[in-house]
């Protein structure tokens, strides 16, 4: 029952981080994609829940083995390293310039995390 729970979490998470991504690409950088959020909102609403969940999804199922588990929270955390990865090739906004926005900065908790997320997956896929 815990395996259920934990795939459903983390590609609950997969989706959010592939909506997240797609947001981003639609608006171009700018700032604005398809759902109207400017880039803190979007960070809040899509981008932390999809770091937290695959963790959560991990823990609740720490005492099994799973491999499809281990491939999705492989997935996650390749998604949130790419996502850190576009944020530091991307050149600054001019919202980023004024308000003093350092891209390196926001982007190495995120790849940091991805790395995490990437371990845990190669954990569940060990067991």
């Amino acid at each position: 029952m815990a395996i259920k729970a934990a795939l459903i979490i983390t590609g609950i998470s997969i989706a959010l981080l592939v909506t997240y991504g797609i947001d981003v690409a639609v608006g171009g950088g700018t700032g604005q994609g398809f759902l109207q959020f400017d880039h803190k909102i979007r960070g809040i609403a899509l981008g932390g829940p999809a770091m937290i969940l695959p963790i959560i999804g991990f823990f609740i199922s720490r005492k099994e083995s799973s491999k499809p588990l281990g491939v999705m929270l492989l997935v996650a955390g390749i998604l949130i390293i790419v996502g850190g990865a576009v944020v530091i090739s991307m050149p600054p906004s001019a919202e980023a310039a004024s308000t003093g926005r350092n891209a390196i900065a926001e982007s190495v908790p995120l790849i940091g995390v991805g790395a995490f997320i990437i371990g845990l997956g190669i954990v569940k896929i060990r067991k």
